[in-house]
């Protein structure tokens, strides 16, 4: 996962192996750009100098002003005569597992033309069929919502990526996509591969500290193995939309309308949802933050809700229809140890973890994969006041020796439910 100003983004292990239902997990062969069916509709509205709208649903690498921008900046100037507007659809540390309930919220509502999914950093670590439930549960929302969205998966990579580019292979999460890009059509262009060739011929670094001179050869990538520069990483990012056009406008298919169709995976995550908080399902003592409340005002695009449990025994309580429940909420060095109640059992969670120094969105996961059903589901902040300094890491203790006042506190902040299923009211 990635770091930015707001969101630190932990670096997922990389697994050795996965299995599919049906076998061993097999590595698809590294191709910058498969067409597939193309983005038809898109294309359509765009080249006839409509005003369209390019979602971007992403993490840290989306989310930072680098190829999001620029690709916006690029489509302008190949199309002067329309109008692009951009929907920031994209939040740093978070996978397709989020992306997949805040896809209504973050995206979907915006009315965009035009899907750009990135996951394939943050999902490095993931079992190839959870990618595809997540993912297939993307797409089949989006298509569900407004059939002509067309959808394009993009794949950015990490160090760690290059060896499996370079012996000509998709990384683990990419292949895993690439499945459902077959299965629907969608067309996909992969970052990597040209960063691969280059850091091969000497052209590039991939993880160096940044130079003065952003134009001295060979050029330098990223700081860290991961971000890249925008000047540089970004750039070529850019540069690899602008080369696969030619061969997706090639590829464009009649406009019809993206059917659905069977999907690949009955148990994918069409119905995964963002359900609002509501008063009754609280109890104790809880403040819903104001508007210019500094962490209402930070997160404000991804939580226009929040709520904060401002003492031992104040509890949310709710009954679902379904499968899987979350809560998205915020850890912090404020944070405090909830416990989580579903169907009579029970465990404990701290809102506070290694990287705390400051406050960064998060997921609480309270049940997945339950039988399909009703499910009761009670959280309530503990009075157990937590041992920050040892939670904390070694290199992050420092700032709580020095600031020992902003680890006092022992909260909780709420913003919405992650369901997949329905609540029942």
């Amino acid at each position: 996962m990635l770091r930015t100003s707001s969101t630190l983004c932990l670096l997922t292990f990389w697994l050795l192996a996965s299995h599919q239902a049906h076998g061993e997990f097999e590595l698809r062969d590294a191709v910058e750009c498969h067409p597939r069916a193309g983005l038809p509709h898109f294309t359509a509205k765009i080249e006839s100098g409509e005003t369209v709208r390019v979602a971007y649903l992403g993490g840290s690498i989306t989310a930072a002003p680098g190829w999001r921008i620029q690709s916006r900046q690029w489509l302008q100037q190949q199309y002067p005569k329309a109008t692009i507007e951009e929907i920031h659809a994209a939040i740093g540390g978070t996978g397709s597992d989020l992306g997949v309930f805040r896809l209504q919220r973050d995206a979907l509502q915006h009315a965009p033309d035009l899907l750009f999914v990135e996951f394939a950093v943050n999902d490095g670590g993931v079992a190839p069929e959870r990618i595809h439930q997540s993912i297939e549960g993307i797409v089949r929302q989006t298509w569900a919502a407004n059939p002509n969205t067309d959808i394009c998966f993009v794949y950015t990579l990490t160090q760690q990526m290059l060896s499996d580019l370079q012996a000509g292979k998709m990384p683990r999460a990419a292949s895993a996509m690439e499945v459902l890009a077959d299965h629907y059509s969608i067309p996909s262009i992969h970052f990597g591969v040209e960063i691969a060739r280059l850091e091969s011929a000497g052209k590039l670094v991939f993880k160096a500290p940044k130079p003065a001179d952003m134009n001295a050869e060979p050029m330098v990538f990223s700081s860290d193995g991961v971000h890249p520069h925008v000047e540089t990483g970004h750039r070529i990012y850019t540069e690899t939309i602008a080369r696969s056009w030619p061969k997706i406008m090639e590829a464009n298919q009649t406009a019809q309308p993206h059917l659905l169709g069977p999907p690949l995976r009955d148990d994918n995550w069409e119905r995964a949802k963002m359900v609002s908080i509501e008063p009754e399902m609280l109890s104790g003592n809880w403040t819903e933050l104001a508007a210019d409340h500094s962490l209402a005002k930070r997160f404000q695009r991804n939580m226009p809700e929040l709520y904060q449990a401002n003492g031992p025994g104040a509890t949310l309580e709710f009954t679902f229809e379904g499968t899987n429940a979350g809560v998205f909420d915020i850890l912090g060095p404020d944070g405090g140890e909830v416990r989580v109640q579903i169907d009579g059992n029970e465990f404990t969670r701290n809102r506070i973890d290694g990287y705390c120094t400051y406050h960064r969105m998060a997921t609480l996961k309270v049940g997945s994969e339950l039988e399909p059903g009703k499910h009761t589901v009670k959280i309530e902040l503990m009075p157990n006041q937590l041992d920050k300094r040892e939670i904390l890491f070694e290199r992050n203790q420092t700032d709580f020796d020095a600031k020992p006042e902003k680890y006092k506190d022992h909260t909780w902040y709420a913003s919405s439910l992650m369901l997949i299923g329905d609540l029942e009211r």
